[in-house]
């Protein structure tokens, strides 16, 4: 089965190009999704109170994502002990997941990795293609504050993210999206269709 990932930063269009692929039929998933899904499970909350404190909790006992993402990228520490922490539960539950894809004959699986910072040391390492969804800097900022997220905070995000040009130097085919949502779509598809049938 085919591990197709496709990458970019904040407000690109890596959803848009998932979506693309999702109509041709491809199973999909999303690994802010799955981190979320991580975020829910007793054992991993008791770990994260240990860590940063049961200010994270809101009133009902769930993780608080704002308020621990407020203690947990304040420097690199403590974002290195929050990735301690969720990444080896989030890597099981996507293994888990590729592996059911894989038995049940999918030819594919498209997986959206915003957090991707290189094929070395991530989830990417066994990928088969790595997309890059690219657009201007303004036009990101733009979509993402239209989707509701509060302009400095887009803007923080985005700090923390790698670069296009290290997005460019990772990927094995890039898209500049800075047309229209069909467009995309299009060239994706267009994409996809060469793929398959070199594969």
């Amino acid at each position: 089965m085919k591990k197709v990932f496709i990458i970019g930063g904040m407000g690109a269009g890596k959803s848009m190009a998932t979506q693309a692929l999702a109509e041709q039929g491809l199973p999909s998933t999303d690994l802010d999704e799955v981190g979320h899904e991580v975020l829910t499970r007793d054992y991993v909350k008791a770990d994260l109170v240990e860590a940063f404190g049961d200010g994270i909790l809101d009133e009902t006992g769930e993780v608080n994502r704002p308020a621990l993402a407020a203690k947990a990228f304040v420097d690199e520490v403590h974002t290195s002990l929050l990735n301690s922490i969720t990444m080896p539960r989030i890597e099981e539950t996507f293994a888990d997941r590729v592996d059911e894809l894989e038995k049940s004959g999918s030819e594919a699986v498209v997986i959206e990795y915003s957090a991707f910072r290189n094929k070395d040391v991530s989830l990417a390492a066994k990928a088969d293609c790595i997309i890059a969804v690219l657009a201007p800097l303004d036009v990101r900022i733009a979509r993402a504050v239209a989707a509701g997220w509060d302009e400095d905070d887009v803007r923080r995000r985005i700090a923390r993210q790698i670069t296009d040009a290290e997005r460019i130097d990772a990927a094995d085919v890039v898209f500049h999206n800075d047309s229209t949502p069909d467009e995309l779509k299009c060239q994706v598809v267009e994409w996809w269709n060469g793929f398959k049938g070199e594969n």
